[in-house]
């Protein structure tokens, strides 16, 4: 048996049933990072002794207790961004400001994993601060996609979808400010879900965009994504943003098809700015969904074009307040003075030398939408632009009847390492599908959908459900049906 070949659920089975040891998986998945990782660098750091340590704890449990008592990851490896505090290692968020900040304490989210019995095994890679849809921004070089070296493997939380897509772990957490889960999803092919903005804590999440972030899993299946939700999700009287819903049992009915089906196919979805490779895996995708019994409706979402213009003032705007802690005084990288030096000197030197080009783009972007003079103009007329894009969504969905919106996640498929980075614009726009989820606060799910052919390299495409809010139960159904009726979520990255 390969254990690091499992998807999360048949390691969570292998491990309970004893046919493998909590040790065993942990070793495996350790063993495969240091052999293929140097290549794909998807890791800042990898825990092997603390997670050694921890997995035979677990196995002794495990012996003494049984699987019921320790929890329902009980031995699992899993991966987390490092844009999440864990109280070992450090918690970078790939910038040089905090390459040796260590956390004192772990973020809510990730002490729920441990609660549930999982192993961490490592910290992702991330584009700085979570800004970024490739994974180059990152301080400390880029991630690589392992579909295709030469290809990014999407952003922020590129880390960790390529930890994932290559059998690293079998499933990992990230953070999704504007499709930070669900755009590096799609492009390494795997599963990738945001739940709706309240439902898993953002305490110990380093803020990015306050009214935006939310912790979301990886996994190769709907099903590894449904577990890992329900051991994130519930209140935390630590987060004054966490919603008091219980965790739904998502994985309770997640076999269970939708009758009656209703999707809303958006017009935006079919434009001519998506690749024709992507098009037509969308279309084959709606085909499936139709032989399923399932009826699309086709919607207008008058106001998706204007999401970028609006999430771009808006996220920024909460970026420059967020990362203005960072001064070199309190915590964080500071810089050298020279006798008779200013205490703004050392501001400026240490924020200059700790940020990179595109956090502090958008720090400045940030600021001037907050300035005197501005402010309405800019920042207030995105807050109401946000509204109107969340109307659509909740208009398409009560008046038309439907269960979810069906769009592609991405416009296309991975792109070149370097083909964007000259063009901030060109870069922002991967994101077109993927902000209005954000900007509604809604539940978004990316599952394999096809593949697109680029230079020789197949490369996923991913497409993407968007449901009412704290409705992931019928959001995971929906793309679950989907999965079961297609194999593309099996195909896998070559050696």
């Amino acid at each position: 048996m390969d254990v690091t070949d499992l998807t999360l659920i048949e390691l969570r089975d292998a491990i309970a049933r004893r046919d493998c040891a909590a040790a065993e998986a942990a070793r495996a998945c350790l063993d495969r990072i240091e052999a293929v990782d140097p290549g794909l660098h998807a890791f800042l750091q990898v825990f092997r002794d603390e997670a050694l340590a921890r997995a035979e704890s677990i196995d002794a449990r495990l012996s003494a207790e049984g699987a019921g008592a320790v929890g329902p990851l009980a031995g699992v490896p899993i991966a987390i961004k490092d844009n999440l505090c864990l109280d070992y290692g450090r918690t970078t968020c790939g910038s040089r400001i905090l390459e040796n900040y260590e956390s004192p304490y772990t973020a809510t989210c990730v002490q729920r994993l441990l609660d549930a019995g999982a192993v961490i095994v490592g910290k992702t890679n991330l584009d700085e601060f979570a800004m970024g849809s490739s994974t180059e921004h990152s301080a400390f070089g880029p991630t690589r996609n392992p579909w295709d070296r030469q290809r990014a493997p999407g952003g922020s939380s590129g880390g960790s979808a390529a930890a994932v897509a290559a059998r690293l772990t079998p499933g990992a957490l990230g953070s999704d400010t504007g499709g930070s889960i669900r755009q590096p999803a799609a492009h390494c092919g795997v599963v990738g879900l945001k739940p709706t903005y309240g439902r898993v804590s953002r305490w110990g999440l380093v803020a990015f965009a306050s009214s935006f972030d939310q912790v979301g899993p990886f996994g190769r299946t709907v099903a590894d994504a449904a577990l890992l939700c329900e051991a994130l999700c519930g209140p935390d009287p630590l987060d004054s943003t966490s919603a008091e819903v219980e965790p739904p049992a998502l994985l309770a009915t997640l076999e269970r098809p939708i009758d009656g089906l209703r999707l809303g196919i958006p017009a935006q979805a079919r434009s001519g700015g998506v690749d024709p490779d992507v098009s037509a895996a969308f279309a084959a995708a709606c085909s499936v969904y139709e032989s399923l019994g399932a009826t699309l409706v086709l919607i207008d979402l008058p106001n998706l074009e204007y999401g970028i213009a609006a999430y771009y003032i808006i996220a920024p705007a909460e970026a420059s307040t967020n990362l203005a802690r960072y001064d070199g005084i309190r915590y964080g990288r500071r810089a050298r003075l020279e006798p008779g030096e200013d205490l703004e000197t050392l501001y400026r030197r240490s924020r200059g030398e700790g940020f990179g080009a595109e956090v502090k783009r958008r720090i400045m972007l940030g600021t001037y939408a907050l300035s005197a003079g501005y402010y309405d103009a800019y920042y207030k007329k995105a807050q109401q632009a946000r509204r109107v894009i969340k109307g659509d969504f909740d208009r398409a969905l009560d008046e038309e009847g439907l269960h979810a919106v069906f769009l592609p996640t991405a416009p296309g498929p991975a792109f070149k390492l370097g083909a964007k980075t000259a063009d901030p614009l060109a870069m922002y726009l991967e994101d077109f599908f993927t902000v209005a989820a954000n900007l509604a606060g809604l539940p978004a799910v990316s599952f394999p959908i096809g593949l697109a052919q680029a230079d020789g390299s197949a490369l996923p495409v991913g497409g993407q459900l968007v449901a009412r809010a704290f409705d992931e139960m019928t959001l995971l159904r929906a793309a679950r049906m989907h999965e079961a009726a297609t194999d593309w979520h099996t195909q896998k990255p070559p050696a």
